[in-house]
């Protein structure tokens, strides 16, 4: 008996005591309270808006003056592999037309068996694809704008790593795949490439290869589930997955099959260049993009509060395929390991890559490098350069598309981070 009462007075006593040390709890929370945020507005937007404590945004690339419609995307606050739409890099060359949906048509034509004019509607009863692809413009990460060339003396000095390599996104593209609708109007024995025309005022054009068009590109309609954008090609657009940017006509106005690429008028005045090894002759109808990759954190224009740990993290893209690996170096190029690629891992995307790293405090420079399914190598810029047959200063005053030179930045013992690229 005496046993247990004893027990009871233990459990009673326990029992007091959890109640006070809830009280305690309670008066505690009730204290934190006071200081919690306040309610945010009740009554929510038709089309959604982020808090007004995000302030990530687009900037003006520096070729700003000479060409209003060019915005970089901001590589170095995004998360995972997707651009949102707002965000995605704009190098329009005219302003976009304001066409109405219900007007639209797209012409097929030329060596067709049927020419065919396809409303958008008919396009979007037609069987459909969605698919993750990046789209670069080819003279992102260009010599010129590591601050180092004299080439365009009237563009900005390059702040972040969003002025040098902000001219690719990556997004989930929703359309048409452009073989159905060729197969639909039939190819004629002989043909071999497209050439593509936008609604825009200078009728944008461009040549692309037919095995290309019957293989992956696609007739975009959708952009990261929603209709794409004017700035990125309303109604439709042309999607050439791992091709540079410039095939990837918008406006899309009309696609004649053709037996020869057309000279057009973009093709000889903005996407050919010379190189040393070409001996003075141009170099068109360079289409795939190279493998490539950039460390977004730390990169330059950002401040590391002091040594320890840090993640870094970055981007690896290429339009010979999926990313297979990634390497980093921290310590200038003298060794190297894999980070880790986050899934998912697919062809003519980007791919994300992380990587433990814990800073000592002391100056260093930080590399990351890419292979690609193919085993293609991201090159040093001296290899680079050899391959070109550049001299060491030809960057000092030329530039070069499908620039995809390792990035180095350089971090400073107060945690300043530049770029280190010896231009």
């Amino acid at each position: 008996m005496s046993s247990k009462k004893s027990d009871r007075r233990r459990f009673l006593k326990a029992s007091t005591a959890l109640a006070a040390g809830a009280l305690g709890a309670k008066s505690g929370l009730a204290a934190e309270a006071a200081n919690e945020p306040k309610a945010g507005p009740r009554n929510y937007a038709n089309l959604g808006e982020r808090s007004r404590f995000v302030t990530t945004a687009r900037k003006d690339d520096y070729l700003n003056r000479l060409y209003p419609s060019k915005k970089v995307t901001p590589l170095q606050d995004l998360m995972g592999i997707i651009t949102p739409a707002p965000l995605h890099f704009v190098a329009n060359h005219s302003v976009p037309p304001d066409i109405d949906p219900r007007e639209y048509r797209l012409l097929i034509h030329g060596m067709v068996d049927r020419p065919m004019t396809f409303t958008l509607d008919d396009l979007q009863r037609m069987p459909s694809d969605s698919r993750i692809y990046f789209v670069e413009c080819n003279g992102n990460g260009a010599p010129g704008k590591h601050g180092m060339s004299t080439a365009r003396p009237e563009k900005t000095p390059s702040e972040n790593v969003q002025d040098i390599h902000g001219r690719t996104s990556c997004s989930e593209w929703t359309g048409v795949p452009l073989s159905v609708v060729l197969n639909e109007v039939g190819v004629q024995k002989g043909a071999s490439w497209i050439v593509s025309e936008g609604y825009d005022s200078q009728k944008y054009s461009h040549s692309l290869p037919l095995s290309k068009a019957m293989d992956d590109v696609l007739l975009a309609y959708g952009q990261n589930g929603e209709p794409v954008r004017p700035e990125q090609g309303y109604p439709v657009r042309l999607l050439a997955p791992g091709f540079q940017g410039p095939e990837s006509v918008k406006w899309l106005r009309q696609i004649k099959v053709v037996d020869e690429p057309y000279v057009t008028r973009e093709e000889i005045s903005m996407h050919s260049y010379l190189s040393p090894n070409l001996q003075g002759k141009a170099r068109w109808f360079h289409f795939e993009m190279p493998p490539k990759s950039v460390i977004l954190r730390p990169a330059m224009g950002q401040q590391l509060p002091g040594k320890g740990y840090y993640e870094i993290t970055g981007l690896a893209w290429s339009g010979g395929g999926a990313i297979r690996r990634v390497e980093i170096s921290v310590d200038g190029g003298r060794s190297w390991k894999d980070a880790k690629l986050q899934e998912p891992v697919l062809r003519f995307a980007h791919t994300r890559f992380r990587f433990n790293w814990t800073w000592n405090g002391e100056e260093t420079v930080i590399l990351s490098r890419c292979t690609d399914e193919r085993g293609t190598v991201q090159p040093a810029l001296a290899e680079f350069s050899k391959r070109l047959g550049a001299p060491k200063d030809f960057w000092r005053t030329s530039s070069v598309f499908h620039f995809n030179a390792i990035q180095p930045w350089k971090i400073e013992r107060d945690g300043k981070v530049s770029d280190a690229m010896e231009l």
